[in-house]
């Protein structure tokens, strides 16, 4: 039964490749693929390996196949192809649009042609996405692309109601003294893992710096307990963090000190 098209696999190019020695026709070779005769003739003479340094070794070879076929999907991509499309890709994530937003808002107007959101990422990831540097223009700025697999959403370190936000006007504007701020300040590479928390009072910016070795959390939280945990409780009435895993230890600081995180 024949069956809907698709690539042939690297299994069905190794067969073609053992059949084409063994002089089987493609007639043949289709019938046992359950494929129809057009693809294995269309697939033998495209990717037929020649050289004219080397004329014993001209045929067939499914990983010379494979590479061709990777080659011209690479040349025949939509981004590629179509030079407009590639330019609005490409304005839209500079003015900082995410892969996503641009190709719903392509799906939502019905543009054609359009791109998906994996098929901007191939893009951004590629020779001539990073011509453009269009990795720094996402927002995790990563110059690699973390692979597919491994993308699995974390759970958050805080949770939502902790975000600054959330956080009442009295502290959201500064009308109250004894709300905190805290973030880690790090080095360049060379001078090693040493790095310094900041602590800053929002109402009178008084700023406390703590040096620290590394980034793990319970040393850094557990200064912050000796130094909030002295204040009275009118001056450590709240701290924010930032989002980092070095304040991942939170509730310690919260049942240390009895500060509102």
């Amino acid at each position: 039964m024949k069956r809907t098209y698709s690539q042939l696999n690297d299994e069905e190019r190794r067969k073609l490749e053992l059949w084409r020695q063994a002089k089987i026709s493609p007639d043949v070779m289709a019938e046992r693929l359950g494929r129809h005769r057009s693809t294995i003739f269309r697939e033998l003479k495209r990717n037929h390996f020649r050289d004219e340094a080397m004329p014993k070794v001209a045929g067939y070879y499914w990983m010379v196949a494979k590479m061709k076929a990777a080659i011209r999907r690479a040349k025949e991509r939509k981004l590629i192809r179509h030079a407009d499309l590639q330019g609005q890709v490409i304005d839209r994530i500079k003015a900082g649009w995410t892969p996503e937003q641009i190709a719903g808002r392509m799906r939502f107007e019905g543009a054609k042609p359009r791109v998906c959101q994996e098929t901007i990422c191939r893009f951004v990831y590629s020779k001539e996405g990073m011509q453009h540097d269009l990795w720094w223009y996402l927002p995790e700025h990563r110059r690699k692309r973390r692979p597919r697999r491994a993308r699995k959403r974390q759970a958050p370190n805080f949770r939502p109601e902790n975000s600054i936000l959330f956080r009442p006007d009295d502290v959201a504007h500064r009308r109250q003294f004894g709300h905190w701020e805290a973030d880690l300040v790090l080095f360049r590479q060379k001078f090693g893992p040493n790095n310094l928390t900041s602590l800053v009072e929002r109402v009178s910016r008084f700023t406390v710096l703590l040096p620290n070795a590394d980034r793990r959390t319970r040393p850094i939280m557990a200064k912050l307990v000796a130094v909030l945990g002295s204040l009275p409780f009118k001056a450590r009435r709240s701290i924010t963090f930032d989002r980092g895993s070095e304040f991942i230890d939170w509730p310690h600081l919260q049942a240390g000190a009895g500060v509102q995180t």
